[in-house]
C-alpha cells in the first residue's frame, strides 16, 4: 500500500524494492549493517518516503539548492532572508572563509558574490556553537577582508586607484537545526537581523551583516500558527520531514513540488543517496564529539574561575584577619 507521499511522487520506491536492491550489492550491504538500526530506520523511512527528508545537510542541500545549476532558488531564498531581491553571480570557494582548520558542528556551507558585489556566507550547523555571536564576527570579518583583498586586486589589474567604496557588504546567514541557549529567551522569534550602527543616528555603511535564523524555535511556533508567508514556505522546506506539513505546502505552495520530485528522483539511486547519507553520518560523528569536548572546556573554564574566585575571597578573609590582629596587637601597645 502506497505512503502519502508516494501516492504524490510515484518514482518513491518501496521498502522491500529498497532492502532488495541493497542485499544484491555486497558493498551496499556491508556499509548499511555499518549503521546502527536507528540509522538504518531513518534512511528507509526517508528513501521510501514514510518521512520526508530534511534540506539541511551539505549534500542534499547542494543537490536541491545548487547556486550554479538552478540559481533561481538560492536567489529567491536570499531575497526573503534578506529583505530586497538578489541575483547570485558566483559561488566562491569556502576554504578561505574558515579560520584555521575548524569544520566541526558546521553541516553545510555555501559563499557566493551577488550581483551588486555582495559576499554572502550561507551556512547550517547540526547543532550551534558555543559563543555564536563572538564565532560568526570572527567568519563576518574573515569575509570582509576578503571582500577588501578582491577589491585591491581588481583595481591593480585595471590600473585604477583604489577607494574604500569599492568593498561592499558581507552578510552571514547561520541556521540552527539546534540552535544555542541564547536564542530560547525569544521563544516566538526565528529571524534575528543584525547590523552594525552608531547610538547617534550618524549614518555609516559599516558592511558587517548577520542573520541567524534558530529553526529549531521556527518548528515549534510552526506548529502553533502554520506556514503564513513565503519565508516560512522555505523554512518549512529546509527542516521539516513531516509528510503531512510536506503535502500542505506543495498544496499552497506548489512551485515546492518541483524540488521534492528532484530530491525523491535522488532518492532512487539507492547507491548514490547512501553514500550521501554516509557522508552525513560520519559529520555527525565528529560533530558531537566536538561539541563534547567544547562543552566539556567551557565547564572546566568555569570551574577553574569559581576556584579563583574562592581563592581570591580567602585571601581577602586572610587580609582581613591580618588587619584585625595588627589593630590588636596596636592596641596592646598602646596600654
Amino acid at each position: 500500500m502506497q505512503n502519502k507521499l508516494q501516492q504524490v511522487f510515484p518514482t518513491i520506491k518501496n521498502r522491500r524494492e529498497v532492502m532488495e536492491e541493497i542485499r544484491n550489492n555486497p558493498r551496499l550491504m556491508k556499509n548499511f549493517q555499518e549503521w546502527s538500526g536507528q540509522q538504518q530506520e531513518y534512511f528507509l523511512s526517508f528513501v521510501t518516503g514514510a518521512k520526508g527528508i530534511k534540506l539541511l545537510y551539505d549534500s542534499f542541500f547542494k543537490e536541491i539548492m545548487n547556486p550554479e545549476a538552478v540559481p533561481e532558488r538560492m536567489d529567491r531564498l536570499l531575497s526573503l532572508i534578506l529583505k530586497k531581491e538578489v541575483k547570485i553571480l558566483q559561488v566562491l570557494p569556502v576554504d578561505n572563509t574558515r579560520l584555521g582548520d575548524e569544520t566541526s558542528l558546521v553541516i553545510m556551507d555555501i559563499v557566493v558574490k551577488l550581483e551588486d558585489g555582495s559576499i554572502v556566507d550561507v551556512e547550517v550547523q547540526k547543532i550551534g556553537y558555543l559563543f555564536p555571536g563572538q564565532r560568526s564576527a570572527c567568519y563576518s570579518a574573515d569575509l570582509l577582508l576578503r571582500q577588501y583583498k578582491a577589491a585591491r586586486q581588481k583595481k591593480k589589474e585595471n590600473r585604477k586607484r583604489f577607494s574604500y567604496k569599492d568593498v561592499k557588504p558581507v552578510y552571514t546567514i547561520v541556521f540552527f537545526e539546534k540552535s544555542p541557549k541564547e536564542f530560547h529567551a525569544f521563544p516566538n522569534i526565528y529571524l534575528h537581523n543584525s547590523s552594525q550602527q552608531t547610538d547617534t543616528g550618524l549614518k555609516l555603511e559599516l558592511l558587517q551583516n548577520f542573520v541567524f535564523i534558530p529553526l529549531d524555535i521556527f518548528r515549534k511556533n510552526l506548529h502553533n500558527k502554520g506556514i503564513t508567508n513565503d519565508l516560512d514556505a522555505w523554512l518549512a522546506f529546509l527542516s521539516m520531514d513531516d509528510p503531512e506539513t510536506i503535502l500542505e505546502l506543495i498544496h499552497y505552495h506548489p512551485d515546492f513540488k518541483a524540488m521534492y520530485s528532484h530530491l525523491y528522483d535522488l532518492c532512487g539511486n539507492i547507491e548514490r543517496v547512501m553514500g550521501m547519507f554516509s557522508k552525513e553520518l560520519q559529520e555527525m560523528d565528529k560533530n558531537t564529539v566536538q561539541l563534547m569536548i567544547d562543552e566539556l572546556q567551557d565547564t572546566i573554564d568555569s570551574q577553574k574561575q569559581t576556584l579563583i574566585d574562592k581563592d581570591n575571597i580567602i585571601l581577602d578573609k586572610e587580609r582581613i584577619i591580618e588587619q584585625l590582629q595588627q589593630t590588636i596587637r596596636d592596641m596592646k601597645k598602646e596600654r
